[in-house]
Parts: structure tokens; C-alpha cells; sequence
């Protein structure tokens, strides 16, 4: 009994670590989330065991830890990754919330799924191939993202006799790559997810290398989960008026903080209207409290009695968030219809949705230079470009480089719910400008 209480113990003081794997097809990624369960010891017996059988049955000798991942049905006929699949597991040093993502082109914004609340990204490259488009595709994603940790994992040595210059090429075309998007850290390790180089154990076969392996990495790699420093954000959810005769004038707004801290006594803006108030009450979990802080979910009580409902943002007043109807965003565009210019939308922000319509359509990103394609008109599957979106009703939106929260939203089909483009409010890359501006003149068939 002691040493279950010993464990919990270690495993609740220990650092959290989300991250996303990405690249294209057959680079190994699969694979090497396998090894790094197989290796770090976090599978179960009975695991292993099916995923033996089911390597016997399809004529392979030794265990396809990509089946560790790869549970549809369609995945393991076709040998590819369809889903986002998720996997937990936890070392002495750290726990861990991963993310395997496909790497066909058409499964790209499963790819933004993954790593929209990841901390690092390990993107596979095969040695053999090198860099390729969907390559800076996923570098692209991750640094529109503002992911903050990227690894640059170049798969395969083992099918290039463990050659040190294919290595460092690869490492500084990628690098230099990644660096013009603005990705603060790239870290390269040469690896091979097959026979376990560089993933959990240091390789005997590249003894030119003398960096941390994979696992150390993701074990070392430094995190903040600290939200208390961020921008105090509190989108309501739910207004609660019990009017019972025990609480006959209580009125409360329930929801979750999503960045900063609140305190008793605050001045807080109520927005998009912009009245302004005084925090009285604070309830968590059943009981009073001072302060509160993210991600914690709580009811706030105000001195004064505002027409506050679902989607308004709580900020304070120092330091509320500007209110807009014109967005100015970057987008992955991931339904297979298009986005094009006129179309109307929904606009989820937070809990809040709006209608809305797209003004224009600046530019599309071209990935092979990152060059903008001005004017296209619209953008398909895939497709990642600069949008103006014009809101039916004001929107409080903070720069997706200051709130990874508040500063995303979503672009809805409104005849179907069918989510069209995922949505970074502000400017694009953290280290490349954007000239675009967006058009002035107003359209007439606005009906709002």
C-alpha cells in the first residue's frame, strides 16, 4: 500500500507534456509511437501479445508496433494512419499526452486537431526522401499554431547506412525552413523507429551523434503550463438564476477561465457590451473563494445587474481585449467543399457564435517558398491562406500570438454544421510579415 501511495505520489509531481507526432506517408510515425511504448515499458502484456498475433497473421516475423496506434480497421489493411490517434503514457521524469497524425495530404486537418493544444511537435522525415511539401506543410501547421517545440525526427538511418552528411542536410534544409516561419526551438535527432536508434536508447550505429535521444528530449524539453501569467479571460457559459426560496436573488455566470486569474473586488469589463462592474463572489466548487485562476471552472457574481448571456467575455478592465466585426485571420481550410469569398458562415469563438461572412480571401500561403498567391478567390481542402471575416455581431478577440484560447475560433457551414476552416486571429507567422491589407469598400448585400 505504501509503495502504490509512493507511486501516485512521483506521478502527480510530474510535468505534463502534450505533443503531436506529423509526416507524410510511410516516414514511420506509426512506428515510432510504438517504440516509444514499447521501449519506455508502457504497454500492457495482453497488448503486446495481440499485436503479435496480429503480425503473425499477416506473415511478418517480428511485432508491427505501428498497430499499437493504428486501431481502425482501415489503417491496419492499409498499413497508413486515418485518425488522430491518442495515446497516454508516463516515465519516472514526466507524463505524456500524445498525438498521432496522419500524413496523407487529405487527412492534413486532422493534423491541425492534433497539434492545436500540443506543446511539441516531432515531425518524421524519411531519410531517404528528405524534405518534401507535405513536410513544410506540417512545419507550417505547427508554426501558425505557435507550437513552441519542434523535433525534427530523420527516420530511416538504418536504410541509408547510418550517413551522417544525408543527416545534416536534411537537418539544415528543414531548419532553415522552420526558422523563416518563426518556430522558436528545432531540435534534429536521427533516428530509427524500426530498430529503436535514437528513440528510447542511444544508437550503437551513429556514434557521430551526440544529442538526446527522442524520449530524453520529450523527458528534458521545458514546459509552462502557467496560464495564471496570461491575459485574465473569462467567457461565459451558462448564466444560473435558481430563484429558489433558499437563493431567491442569486445570479451567477458559470464557465471556464481560460487564461489569468480573477480576484473578489476586481473591475472587470463585460464585453462585447463594455459595461463595466465589480466582482462581489466567486464560487468553486461549492464553496466561496477569493480567487480563482485557469483553466479552473467557476461562477462569478457581479455587483451590478447586466444583460450578460452565453458568448460574453469577462476581462479586466485594464486590460480587455480589443472588439471587433471585421476578423482578420489565417486559416487552415480543412472540409472538403471550398471556402470562397461571399459565402456566409458561422463564427465560433470561445461560447460564443456568430453569423457571419467571409469579405475577402487576400492570399494563399505557398508552402514550397512562402510566397502569397494573392487573390484566390477561395481556398480548398488543405489550403492555408489570410482571410477577412465580417461578423453580424461585435466578437472580443484577443491575437492568436497572445491566447492560443481566445484568439481561435472556427468557421462553420451554417446549412449543415460541417466545421470549414479552423481560424489564428492577428498575423500569421511569428517572424514573417504580411503585407496584405484588407479591402476597403463595403458590400451591399450585406444584410448586417
Amino acid at each position: 500500500m505504501t509503495t502504490q501511495l509512493q507511486s501516485a505520489e512521483q506521478l502527480s509531481a510530474t510535468t505534463l507534456l502534450r505533443f503531436a507526432t506529423a509526416g507524410s506517408v510511410d516516414d514511420g510515425k506509426s512506428t515510432l509511437v510504438g517504440r516509444l511504448l514499447h521501449d519506455s515499458k508502457s504497454i500492457l502484456t495482453d497488448q503486446l501479445e495481440a499485436v503479435e498475433q496480429a503480425s503473425l497473421n499477416r506473415g511478418q516475423e517480428a511485432p508491427d508496433l505501428a498497430l499499437l496506434t493504428d486501431g481502425l480497421r482501415a489503417e491496419r489493411e492499409q498499413g497508413i494512419t486515418i485518425d488522430v490517434a491518442y495515446r497516454y503514457f508516463a516515465t519516472t521524469r514526466r507524463r505524456f499526452i500524445l498525438a498521432d497524425t496522419p500524413g496523407h495530404v487529405q487527412y492534413t486537418r486532422n493534423m491541425v486537431t492534433g497539434a492545436s493544444t500540443a506543446e511539441l511537435a516531432v515531425v518524421l522525415v524519411d531519410a531517404r526522401n528528405g524534405v518534401v511539401e507535405q513536410t513544410r506543410r506540417h512545419a507550417a501547421v505547427a508554426a501558425l499554431l505557435r507550437v513552441p517545440h519542434v523535433v525534427l525526427a530523420v527516420n530511416k538511418m538504418d536504410l541509408v547506412d547510418y550517413a551522417e552528411p544525408v543527416f545534416a542536410a536534411i537537418a539544415e534544409e528543414f531548419t532553415a525552413y522552420a526558422a523563416s516561419l518563426g518556430v522558436p526551438e528545432i531540435t534534429a535527432i536521427p533516428i530509427s523507429a524500426l530498430a529503436g536508434d535514437n528513440v528510447v536508447e542511444p544508437s550503437a550505429h551513429m556514434d557521430w551523434y551526440g544529442g538526446p535521444t527522442v524520449l530524453e528530449h520529450l523527458e528534458t524539453v521545458p514546459v509552462s503550463h502557467d496560464l495564471t501569467a496570461c491575459h485574465a479571460r473569462f467567457p461565459v457559459q451558462y448564466v444560473i438564476r435558481p430563484q429558489s426560496a433558499e437563493h431567491p436573488d442569486y445570479r451567477g455566470y458559470a464557465g471556464q477561465i481560460a487564461a489569468g486569474v480573477f480576484r473578489v473586488g476586481e473591475s472587470v469589463s463585460v464585453l462585447p457590451s463594455g459595461r463595466t462592474t465589480t466582482i462581489t463572489g466567486i464560487d468553486a466548487l461549492g464553496e466561496s473563494v477569493d480567487i480563482a485562476w485557469a483553466p479552473q471552472s467557476v461562477t462569478i457574481r457581479l455587483a451590478d445587474d447586466i444583460d450578460i448571456s452565453r458568448g460574453d467575455l469577462i476581462a479586466p478592465v485594464d486590460d480587455a481585449p480589443p472588439v471587433t466585426q471585421d476578423v482578420e485571420a489565417t486559416v487552415c481550410h480543412v472540409a472538403d467543399q471550398p471556402l470562397s469569398v461571399g459565402q456566409r458562415v458561422l463564427l465560433k469563438h470561445t461560447t460564443r457564435t456568430v453569423k457571419a461572412i467571409v469579405k475577402d480571401i487576400p492570399s494563399r500561403l505557398t508552402l514550397d517558398d512562402l510566397s502569397q498567391h494573392p487573390a484566390p478567390g477561395q481556398l480548398v481542402a488543405n489550403d492555408i491562406g489570410r482571410v477577412v471575416v465580417r461578423t453580424a455581431e461585435p466578437l472580443a478577440l484577443d491575437a492568436y500570438a497572445d491566447s492560443r484560447r481566445t484568439g481561435s475560433f472556427l468557421l462553420i457551414d451554417p446549412a449543415d454544421g460541417t466545421t470549414l476552416s479552423a481560424g489564428m486571429a492577428g498575423a500569421s507567422f511569428a517572424a514573417v510579415a504580411e503585407a496584405v491589407a484588407p479591402a476597403a469598400d463595403d458590400d451591399a448585400e450585406w444584410d448586417f
